[in-house]
């Protein structure tokens, strides 16, 4: 089993502040997305998403020349001979993706470099991405002859919308951090060694508002992703129950007495007391 608390794993986290990096850590091969990358991805989320310190998780590359190149097309080779691994590998996908789409904490990809099949796959299902202008994304099963999962496709979809998704799919073509911009797959782009920074800057524009509002914020978006149009007993109690939570109180009281907000709240299910 993948440790990822180990920087020599082929994923890892480290915590730096608020801030909880996944990092993929296969730079000799451009991060190619193995079995082990997407076994390891789940634990990450998990980890972090339990670490009261971290407010903000941000997945990237431990290399500047690639944030994922793709699939690692010698492994999918052996799993094309073998049924079992293959639906292993299908669940592998979507388990991964699956559950960084849904972390409890705000998630960005900062990517540079290539950041193709799997690797975008990755990067689509953070809350947000941000590039610089060396990257090149693309998703490219018509380019192997494979069919990507519904949930991908989706995902795309929901980004770029259905004419771009189809002109990237049907075409396996990349596209470069301007289009990328322009089409919605990325929401910044800046320069290589301003990349960090940027990611920074934002991650703690997140951590520094409430918790309490933005866990729930994920939760009705998620809801509105997964088809749910208007409130049931769930999503009404959500607004009703949050104008008595601490993190409301500490608000009004800093709106007028004009000063910052102390926010308490740190973790679903958990308010410091």
């Amino acid at each position: 089993m993948t440790d990822i608390f180990s920087p020599q794993s082929p994923v890892f986290i480290s915590v730096e502040g608020s801030l909880g990096y996944i990092v993929l850590n296969r730079p000799e091969n451009r991060n190619a997305m193995s079995g082990d990358i997407w076994g390891a991805i789940p634990m990450a989320v998990s980890a972090l998403d339990a670490d009261p310190n971290v407010r903000v998780i941000v997945v990237k590359s431990a290399t500047d020349k690639a944030f994922s190149a793709g699939a690692d097309i010698a492994e999918l080779e052996a799993v094309a001979t073998d049924p079992n691994r293959r639906e292993a590998n299908r669940l592998a996908i979507r388990n991964a993706q699956r559950t960084l789409a849904r972390a409890k904490k705000p998630t960005i990809a900062q990517i540079s470099g290539a950041c193709v099949g799997g690797g975008c796959g990755i990067a689509i299902h953070c809350d947000f991405r941000i590039s610089d202008t060396t990257a090149k994304l693309g998703i490219t099963p018509a380019k192997l002859g494979i069919i990507y999962p519904l949930n991908d496709t989706k995902q795309l979809m929901d980004l770029v919308g259905l004419s771009k998704a189809k002109s990237m799919l049907f075409t396996g073509r990349l596209v470069d951090a301007n289009e990328a911009l322009h089409m919605g797959l990325v929401d910044t782009v800046v320069e290589p060694a301003s990349l960090e920074g940027a990611v920074n800057d934002f991650a703690l524009q997140l951590g520094a508002v409430s918790q309490y509002s933005l866990d729930g914020i994920k939760r009705s978006i998620q809801r509105i992703l997964d088809g749910q149009i208007d409130d049931d007993a769930e999503t009404a109690s959500m607004f009703i129950d949050a104008h008595e939570a601490l993190d409301a109180q500490e608000g009004i009281k800093a709106f007028l007495g004009k000063r910052p907000a102390a926010f308490r709240w740190v973790h679903r299910g958990s308010e410091e007391e």
